[in-house]
């Protein structure tokens, strides 16, 4: 069967034959031509020689033209910093520089890099007809981050009027892209709103829900698919992104995969994921990669699971580990034989932290997926940042990403089990939402008071 119509079957909740295998595979595709982040998301023909390179090797049911949620901030006039590594990040936040909402409009399809991924999309999709083509939109919440910073968590509270109209109007930008990469080829519109996590399910509701729901609904009149992608732990949001009506919700390894499969098939939403996508894709081997495949085929079952990963693909993400998952969806009597087998595990130490603390000094530790390609994690560690600057060298910090092994053993040492997480002093204190300013400065007083 087509990968395209194997992908329809999923998102209607029929039982496949298979089930289906989609990548999101952003600028890892980069590296598979020997590019840079920066080479390859500045360049339509990149894109399209990186995606058709991709699907070469991974043979997959579907595949994301581009990943990358900075498009419409950048046209929005949000500067941008590139790296080799990794998509660009936002640096700056017109709305918190001084420029009105009212001076904002509507990015035109041929601003900055939007007819760069449109041109991508439309020769992706004459090259490849039974592929199903995930158009990236940036999600209203996480484009409104973009736009204002963490200023709008107090916003949301004081100026509750003034999320809205912010909403309304990153709204009118998602669908403008929705519609043009319909128009293009897409099949799929995922909206990628990571920064959802970050918000507790009333607030959801309040927010976002109505939003999501206007989008959800203009892709479906537009014939095509919608799927609502989270990052982090948004476990206590599932049940919200369900009832914006979206064919299908995908999440990444924060979230159970067997809590999600209840949640969404009670609300007859498909759903997706959630391969590791460091401890196993990035650091692991082929046998790792399968067997955390398996294990997700297995919980996600026939019935309206996609199997992916549970986010971008990191740049330097072993070819080899998603050839090796390719092969396992495509072959039954492989996974048999791999069920029939002893489960391995990764063989990490934890960390000697002795001499990590400090008796004068509170010492901070933020473990992050990657603060330079993962947005909660970006404005986590800026919090942070901001918080202990007036403390000078009273207090010490140091993000730990789990793109590195460093990274993995300081989160099995601190106890960490999601992302991204604070942790002070070796005590967990703020997990997997950004907090307020002031609370941070409130947890570095107290433990400074307890060291005096």
């Amino acid at each position: 069967m087509k990968g395209i119509e194997l992908i329809k079957k999923a998102m209607r909740l029929e039982e496949v034959e298979r089930i289906p295998w989609v990548p999101f595979v952003g600028s890892h595709a980069g590296a598979l031509l020997g590019m840079t982040a920066t080479e390859y998301l500045q360049s339509k023909d990149n894109i399209v020689k990186g995606v058709n390179e991709a699907i070469k090797l991974y043979n997959p049911d579907g595949i994301p033209v581009a990943f990358d949620l900075q498009i419409e901030a950048e046209a929005l006039g949000c500067q941008l910093v590139w790296a080799d590594n990794n998509p660009p990040a936002v640096v700056s936040h017109p709305l918190k520089d001084g420029v009105s909402l009212n001076d904002l409009k509507v990015p035109c399809p041929c601003k900055a890099r939007i007819p760069l991924v449109m041109e991508a999309t439309r020769e992706l999709r004459e090259q490849h007809p039974d592929i199903a083509l995930y158009g990236l939109i940036t999600g209203p919440f996480t484009l409104a981050l973009h736009l204002l910073g963490t200023d709008i968590f107090m916003q949301m509270m004081m100026e509750p009027e003034k999320t809205h109209q912010l909403m309304r109007f990153t709204t009118n930008v998602a669908l403008m892209m929705a519609g043009n990469y319909i128009e293009n080829g897409a099949d799929v519109i995922a909206i990628v709103d990571p920064m959802t996590s970050q918000i507790d399910p009333m607030s959801f509701e309040t927010f976002v829900s109505p939003y999501i729901k206007e989008v959800n609904e203009f892709i479906r009149e537009a014939d095509a698919l919608s799927s609502f992608f989270v990052c982090g732990n948004a476990k206590q949001n599932i049940e919200v992104m369900c009832q914006t009506n979206p064919d299908n919700i995908s999440i990444d390894e924060n979230i159970p995969l067997d809590y999600v499969r209840d949640t969404a098939l009670k609300h007859k939403v498909s759903f997706g994921g959630n391969i590791k996508l460091t401890v196993v894709l990035l650091m692991g081997d082929e046998e790792a990669s399968r067997r955390d495949a398996l294990e997700c085929m297995d919980i996600g079952g026939k019935k309206g699971f996609i199997l992916a990963p549970g986010c971008d693909l990191a740049m330097e993400t072993p070819k080899e580990n998603l050839v090796a998952v390719s092969e396992l969806v495509h072959d039954e009597m492989l996974q048999g034989e791999l069920r029939a087998s002893e489960a391995k595990q990764m063989d990490l130490e934890k960390l000697d932290l002795s001499n990590h603390w400090d008796d004068s000094k509170v010492v901070i530790d933020i473990i992050t997926l990657d603060s330079s390609s993962c947005a909660p994690c970006q404005y986590m560690v800026d919090a942070v940042d901001r918080a202990a600057a007036d403390y000078g060298d009273k207090v010490v910090y140091k993000e730990h990403r789990i793109k590195e092994k460093e990274g993995v053993q300081m989160m099995m040492s601190l106890g960490v089990q999601n992302l991204p997480t604070i942790v002070m002093d070796g005590n967990i204190e703020f997990i997997s939402q950004i907090p307020p300013i002031n609370d941070i400065k409130g947890k570095i007083e107290h433990y400074l008071s307890n060291k005096n």
